[in-house]
């Protein structure tokens, strides 16, 4: 994460605002302070401090993870408890992840500062909606990205299915579309029609033109020009696969 490495304590708060930056800043302070309470990866002079600059594109990244884990660490105990497994989906999320070992270690305290903070799941999506509505596909894809963490224990409690449905409605994602991402990762016998976002009944024109569209959108490449961090890209990857083998199956379904 090039924007990573630019940081001093405590200004990826001032950087972001709000809810988000409250969470950043919190977590950037204790991940930088070391143990005998000097500051790792801050760039000074000999008489002055030298603040970084992000440049937009970076912001928007920095604004992407840090909004990914706080909506993760709230997500963790929408039920009242935070459990083992719940810790160990999301540890795996980051230990798969390609970035340093010092960036997971600070996506763990992001995930932990939001997880006891006073801000609520709706504060998070809120300011990340408000600094990427003009990019729906990027907000469809982060979507996807919490449905994907979410199904990775095998459950889906009722809570955390209410918890998405705010988050989908801040979004301003359809129902269809939410039902649709669901059915991909909770079983359903129509999930490869719902990945391209299709019924049964729908023409194989209509099918093909919606895949067009959908491995547009969801294209590695069009997901990072549009702000998502490239560490996320693998699962931008992952969704693309998913579409693509959708779009084989139903064409062998249709023999077309």
């Amino acid at each position: 994460m090039s924007w990573f490495g630019k940081l001093t304590f405590g200004s990826l708060g001032l950087f972001i605002g709000g809810p988000l930056g409250a969470i950043a800043g919190a977590a950037l302070g204790h991940h930088l302070v070391d143990k005998k309470g000097g500051i790792i990866g801050a760039t000074y002079t000999t008489h002055t401090r030298q603040e970084p600059r992000l440049e937009r594109v970076e912001q928007t990244q920095a604004i992407h993870f840090v909004s990914l884990f706080s909506i993760l660490g709230k997500l963790a105990k929408i039920d009242g408890v935070v459990t083992r497994d719940e810790i160990a989906v999301v540890e795996g999320f980051i230990n798969n992840l390609n970035i340093t070992e010092r960036e997971k270690q600070f996506a763990r305290q992001v995930f932990s500062e939001a997880k006891k903070s006073r801000y609520s799941i709706e504060d998070f999506a809120i300011q990340l909606y408000q600094t990427t509505k003009q990019e729906p596909s990027v907000l469809l894809s982060f979507l996807n990205l919490l449905f994907q963490i979410v199904a990775a224990d095998g459950t889906f409690h009722p809570a955390e299915e209410v918890a998405l449905k705010r988050i989908k409605d801040i979004f301003r994602i359809s129902d269809q579309k939410f039902n649709d991402i669901k059915a991909v990762y909770f079983n359903d016998t129509d999930k490869y029609y719902k990945t391209l976002q299709c019924t049964p009944e729908s023409s194989n024109q209509e099918i093909r033109s919606n895949y067009k569209r959908l491995v547009k959108d969801f294209h590695p490449d069009t997901i990072v020009s549009k702000g998502l961090p490239e560490e996320f890209t693998d699962f931008a990857a992952k969704r693309f696969r998913e579409i693509q083998t959708a779009y084989e199956k139903v064409k062998q379904g249709r023999n077309s």
